[in-house]
């Protein structure tokens, strides 16, 4: 990567950035980024992690290899509308743009090109993220590395065809606050088993760890592992049985099928305030 252009400065781009610049994947002086009006955030970027920010497409998009999408979707059509002239064969788009299909993108800039869309979830900006990618039918295996590359410097990186976006959104765009959500109810346990809440954090968390590492260093199954720890008569299994009780599994399963769901109407309906900008090739 020659040299990058950041199209949003929100939470994302910036951990993206950090990522970029801590690993040193490209100089901090070819990375650029503009927004909309923030001049605080443009200040706080250039002095945080040495990146050049601007207002003016011709020196953000001049020879930029990649372009990062990172607005909100109302702003897309704006967005695409204002540097579709700029959009070279060469050039690749990654969108973390959510819900906005590349055939999307592609319309509004009237041609063909590159595109990758990327879904990835909060944790990026510990550098824990799961990231999906997703690449048009343009992208050529190089271009498909690079945008890799850009987002395993915040975590890891699937591949998935563009129709399973929704799926990956649901399952661990959102995925964070699932945890957060278990998390919150081991805390109130806690609370009414007796535990002063410093002591019940440091345990809960320890567990969350210590499991997830168990997961991706162990061959076993999540459910080999879990009968591993469930003694006949004993205290797992007496708990286990209440959340059996209580469908939690079954409950897990609906959560991430409706927040799938809900990922494919939110792109439909995008689908559909877009298409009327699309110009018939």
């Amino acid at each position: 990567m020659k040299k990058i252009a950041f199209i949003g400065a929100g939470s994302m781009a910036e951990a993206i950035i950090s990522g970029l610049v801590t690993q040193r994947v490209i100089q901090p002086a070819n990375i650029f980024v503009t927004n909309k009006r923030n001049d605080d955030r443009f200040n706080y970027l250039a002095e945080q992690y040495g990146v050049t920010t601007t207002r003016s497409l011709q020196p953000l998009l001049q020879d930029a290899d990649l372009v990062v999408l990172a607005v909100k979707p109302k702003d897309i059509l704006e967005t695409m509308q204002s540097i579709k002239g700029y959009i070279r064969e060469e050039m690749l788009l990654l969108s973390v743009v959510a819900g906005v299909h590349t055939s999307s993108l592609e319309g509004i800039a009237n041609k063909q090109f590159s595109i990758v869309r990327a879904m990835p979830n909060t944790s990026a900006t510990v550098g824990k993220s799961a990231t999906a990618l997703a690449a048009n039918g343009h992208t050529k295996e190089s271009q498909l590395q690079t945008a890799i590359t850009l987002f395993e410097t915040v975590g890891t990186v699937a591949i998935v065809e563009e129709n399973q976006l929704d799926a990956v959104t649901g399952l661990s765009g959102s995925g964070p606050a699932y945890i957060y959500y278990l998390v919150e109810a081991l805390e109130r346990s806690a609370e009414t088993i007796g535990l002063d809440s410093q002591t019940a954090k440091q345990l809960i968390l320890q567990t969350l760890l210590g499991a997830a590492d168990m997961l991706q260093k162990s061959p076993k199954t999540p459910a080999v592992l879990r009968k591993e720890v469930t003694s006949p008569g004993g205290t797992t299994e007496a708990g286990l049985k209440e959340l059996q009780a209580h469908q939690v599994q079954e409950a897990f399963i609906a959560c991430v099928q409706e927040a799938t769901e809900q990922s494919k109407r939110m792109g439909d309906q995008i689908s559909k305030e877009l298409a009327k900008y699309v110009v018939p090739q």
